[in-house]
């Protein structure tokens, strides 16, 4: 385990010089939470007193690394920086039981890093899966928190969702069932079906044509099919950012990260959303949503809807981007992001 928790950043800043900001690994540290789990984490202070933390939470497949141009442009200005490998990916502990990823769980372990860290002001901050654990800190720890934003995922409501309904409801929005690869992804076996094929998978989730995800991601069945087929498309990643964040996946190991599929798609996560209480339901602090508008599985306009209806001070972007956004589009991101958080939060 202890060289994992440095094997991503190092592997971030050898292989990544060529076209992508680096992140020092010399800013990692760990904690042991409460529960008995190592959260690996980025870790730098406010350079600037008025500045607050502003806490990173990254989805599948990924980690810290996702926010390697955020991490570059908020240091720069000042702010705090608490930017954790989510529960199991890099550094991170990676328990095999589903239960270990509630979202009531999850959440207080990010509630202690900040606790541990002495940060008081901060402003939590998802993308894809990270935006679970973000909407829940606003359930659970509303006072603990300035703000919140969210990127192509928007808001989660409380308690959750039944997920058939749920698949239901999204094809009868859209046409299609964006949902259906939650299954495969649920399934035994499929940790095993993307190891083998593990450049098909990752050039279809980078594809440069983010339209191929309608016919070949998304429906239920089409991504096991395309991988057992080994089929590969062009790719948006520079070829380090792909290396890097392709070898991160596998040292981590990949059925941990299923688990975050494996809890929504039983009914473990709605029981463990039906003790948050119903005055938590709504989002009183400012709230930013950066929709990615060609992202055709987490529809932008969906979110958008969500938090008008759940978060009255509520600002949004849409940007041209598929649905790694903060990277696609990184400076739009951060001069929105720092936009919002000066006008809105400081």
């Amino acid at each position: 385990m202890a060289v994992l928790h440095i094997f991503i950043p190092l592997l971030a800043l050898f292989c990544g010089v060529l076209s992508s900001p680096s992140v020092d690994p010399a800013f990692y540290k760990d904690l042991n939470v409460s529960r008995g789990i190592n959260y690996h984490y980025y870790f730098s202070s406010p350079q600037d007193e008025t500045k607050p933390y502003l806490l990173f939470l990254h989805g599948f497949p990924s980690s810290s690394y996702d926010w390697r141009y955020q991490i570059q442009f908020f240091s720069a200005q000042g702010y705090g920086l608490v930017v954790p490998d989510m529960l199991g990916y890099g550094g991170t502990g990676k328990p095999e039981d589903v239960e270990a990823y509630k979202s009531s769980l999850i959440t207080k372990d990010l509630v202690e890093i900040l606790d541990h860290e002495d940060a008081e002001r901060v402003v939590a901050i998802g993308h894809d899966w990270g935006s679970k654990p973000t909407s829940r800190l606003a359930n659970y720890f509303p006072d603990r928190f300035l703000a919140f934003a969210f990127y192509a995922v928007g808001y989660l409501v409380p308690p959750g969702f039944v997920y058939e309904e749920f698949e239901a409801s999204s094809e009868a929005a859209v046409g299609y069932n964006p949902w259906g690869y939650w299954a495969f992804f649920s399934q035994d076996g499929a940790a095993q079906i993307i190891k083998d094929h593990i450049d098909s998978f990752f050039s279809l989730g980078y594809a440069t044509d983010t339209r191929l995800t309608i016919p070949h991601w998304s429906p239920p069945g089409v991504l096991q099919a395309w991988l057992e087929a080994n089929s590969t498309t062009e790719f948006w990643l520079s070829q380090e950012e792909y290396d890097t964040t392709k070898l991160a996946f596998l040292a981590s190991g990949i059925t941990p990260s299923l688990n975050w599929y494996k809890i929504v798609t039983s009914d473990i996560d709605m029981k463990d959303g039906q003790d948050i209480p119903a005055a938590n339901a709504n989002i009183t602090k400012p709230v930013f949503f950066g929709g990615a508008l060609r992202d055709y599985v987490c529809i932008a306009a969906t979110s958008r809807a969500s938090l008008f209806q759940h978060a009255p001070d509520f600002t949004f972007q849409d940007y041209d981007a598929g649905h790694w956004v903060m990277i696609q589009q990184a400076d739009e991101v951060n001069k929105d992001l720092l936009e919002w958080l000066e006008s809105a939060v400081l």
